[in-house]
């Protein structure tokens, strides 16, 4: 249901955008957010993308740096993100649900996609 892309190799101050492809219906009636995980630690919640648009939620960690952004044309939700640091580095996730939570959980989240890798070098 749920496809992240976009993910590579950086050096600390530079940009990436990740994209999330949903395939099925009703996409529109979910809220789409970006987890990440770092190697041996846990899940931390990073954005979400409200379902009309009108909301958008970050983590402390990434706000001013990150944007989340979604076209409901195409099925699929961005996350931007400039001005990278090395504590970016983790496999980023894309997750639906029907509301927001800001949870780091997956079990919060009704569906849970691939991770794509990003990694930032000092």
């Amino acid at each position: 249901q749920l496809q992240a892309f976009g993910g590579g190799l950086a050096q600390a101050g530079a940009s990436l955008r990740l994209s999330c492809k949903f395939s099925g219906v009703y996409f529109f009636t979910y809220f789409i957010s970006w987890l990440r995980q770092a190697p041996g630690r846990d899940y931390e919640f990073v954005a979400t993308y409200g379902r009309l648009g009108t909301n958008t939620y970050y983590a402390d960690s990434v706000k001013g740096r990150f944007t989340v952004s979604r076209d409901n044309d195409r099925n699929t939700v961005y996350l931007q993100m400039d001005n990278l640091r090395p504590e970016d580095t983790a496999v980023y996730y894309c997750a639906a649900a029907r509301s927001y939570s800001g949870s780091h959980r997956r079990r919060d989240y009704k569906y849970w996609g691939q991770g794509t890798q990003v990694t930032v070098s000092s």
